[in-house]
């Protein structure tokens, strides 16, 4: 099994900064790729950022030029720096992990951008 443990999250003012971590341990061999996904009350989820084993990065056009995913892969870490946050921001950010055609799920961080 691999399971992901994220921390972060909290409450941050619009155009605030806040950074997710998220660490996958367990069977972790071949990592195709790490992100993030999140899920707003009365929506459905949807992709934030990921980061394949190879360093390439994609990301949601609502968050482009806005956040950055990184990762360590000595740690099998992945981060999600967040800057310029607006309400719509605001959401349940899981980390995902996809490993040889099987897909993983963090237990879920709240965020939330208010003033």
């Amino acid at each position: 099994q691999v399971q992901l443990v994220e921390s972060g999250g909290g409450l941050v003012q619009p155009g605030g900064s806040l950074g997710l971590s998220c660490a996958a341990s367990g069977r972790v061999f071949s990592i195709d790729y790490m992100g993030w996904y999140r899920q707003a009350p009365g929506k459905q989820r949807e992709l934030v950022a990921t980061l394949t084993n190879g360093g390439t990065p994609t990301y949601a056009d609502s968050v482009k030029g806005r956040f950055t995913i990184s990762k360590n892969n000595t740690k099998n870490t992945v981060y999600l720096q967040m800057h310029s946050m607006r309400p719509e921001d605001t959401a349940v950010y899981y980390c995902r992990l996809a490993q040889r055609g099987y897909y993983y799920w963090g237990q879920g961080t709240q965020v939330t951008v208010s003033s």
